[in-house]
């Protein structure tokens, strides 16, 4: 008798672009479709922010159907996902500058960034899908510091809209799957920098 695969379980980092959330909800749905396990993790501000795109409540409460999973609200929830190796990977998407500074020191001060660095220590991957309007700004030496750190692994980004916002880049979210697979296998999806479609 042919033993059965384990399944895939992976947590879902959402931290406060509110405007790539639409497109990260197809991502999720997608990624559940394809029969992997998805647990949502919530930032503060994703918790409490409503905003022009969505209701922080009613938005939360849309990502917790489609998994079919409670979600991670707080740094004591997030805690444990170290000691007991609760995900096979670890996504943050999207990953606001923010974040991604904070991750990139060390700062474990919200249930985002304790949930990054609890998967870390079993030295899985993280991937990062960043949405910030200073990659090529301030956020720039952070992405070259994160992209240097072992088991941390990039969706492909680019320019989203280099006529009004320079130094603004946003990952492609429909390749966070691919991202995953080749994450998965210890490999960087190439090409990490892509015109945006």
């Amino acid at each position: 008798m042919e033993q059965k695969e384990r399944k895939i379980t992976v947590g879902w980092v959402m931290t406060g672009s509110f405007c790539t959330f639409e497109k990260v909800s197809v991502a999720i749905q997608q990624m559940v479709q394809q029969g992997i396990r998805v647990i949502p993790v919530f930032s503060e501000r994703v918790q409490h922010t409503d905003n022009r795109f969505n209701k922080a409540k009613e938005y939360m409460r849309r990502i917790e159907q489609i998994t079919g999973e409670k979600g991670i609200y707080t740094i004591p929830e997030a805690e444990p996902i170290g000691p007991k190796a609760l995900f096979d990977a670890c996504i943050i998407a999207p990953c606001t500058g923010n974040t991604m500074a904070k991750l990139a020191h060390g700062i474990t001060d919200s249930t985002a960034l304790m949930a990054a660095k609890a998967h870390l220590r079993n030295e899985r991957p993280l991937i990062i899908a960043i949405s910030t309007n200073d990659a090529l700004g301030l956020n720039l030496k952070n992405i070259g510091l994160l992209m240097n750190v072992k088991n941390i692994y990039f969706v492909p980004f680019g320019q989203d809209n280099y006529k009004k916002k320079q130094t603004s880049m946003v990952a492609h979210m429909d390749l966070i799957s691919n991202t995953l697979e080749a994450a998965l296998r210890g490999k960087q999806i190439q090409p990490v920098i892509m015109a945006s479609k």
